[in-house]
């Protein structure tokens, strides 16, 4: 069997106005991860990734720590939901930063309620896709990773949402689980599935081989 490492994105820029960016310490987990591969002898027989700047940014620098990578597939279906819609639609005064630990919590709560009413179809977040659409372009990937790619070492790199999708869509786990796994998902976190041209199968969910040690404590990040 091969199989499919999903990571999510290196830090971005919460609280920034551009949010789709990495931050200095996302460049470095994801350079930091692609050393940490390097040393194992691992490489890649295909490379997917969403079209976001930050998945880009982090395939990059995944590459750069590597030493090489296969040209990547983009397929739009990998990115992000829109956090700011979501709140918006069932929060509509503005929040303000969060830039306290109790507007931090905050901002998570009613994303979480939000995310709850979007799977299932209680609201439609202006611009944003159903979640039947999001979910489906989750299951296209995976589906041409499992119909393609059988056998082979794949590099996915997308969001916690996209890719906490796709663990719901392998263990057919309900919304508010689907969920809490997509809270959990750290920076440049890898999640593995075993490949086979029938399915997919679960082997390591939110890991952090490359960030194992007490100097790299502080690199470790949700956001």
């Amino acid at each position: 069997m091969g199989t499919l490492y999903l990571v999510r994105h290196g830090q971005a820029s919460f609280g920034a106005d551009d949010y789709d960016q990495l931050s200095p310490r996302g460049r470095e987990q994801a350079v930091r991860l692609g050393e940490y591969w390097r040393a194992r002898g691992l490489a890649f027989d295909a490379v997917i990734t969403g079209t976001l700047r930050r998945h880009v940014q982090t395939l990059e620098g995944i590459a750069q720590g590597l030493g090489a990578a296969p040209e990547a597939l983009q397929m739009p279906g990998l990115n992000e939901y829109d956090s700011h819609a979501l709140i918006a639609a069932i929060h509509p005064q503005p929040l303000g930063p969060a830039d306290t630990p109790e507007r931090y919590r905050q901002h998570f709560r009613i994303l979480c309620d939000a995310l709850a009413q979007w799977m299932a179809g209680v609201i439609s977040p202006q611009g944003m896709p159903s979640w039947d659409e999001f979910s489906g372009g989750v299951r296209a990937a995976l589906d041409h990773v499992r119909q393609h790619h059988a056998g082979q070492n794949v590099l996915l790199v997308s969001s916690g949402g996209p890719i906490s999708a796709a663990v719901g869509l392998v263990l057919s786990t309900p919304p508010e689980v689907t969920i809490a796994l997509n809270m959990r998902i750290r920076n440049s976190a890898v999640t593995e599935f075993s490949i086979s041209p029938k399915r997919l199968m679960l082997q390591t969910f939110n890991t952090l081989p490359h960030l194992d040690g007490a100097e790299y404590a502080q690199w470790i990040t949700h956001a």
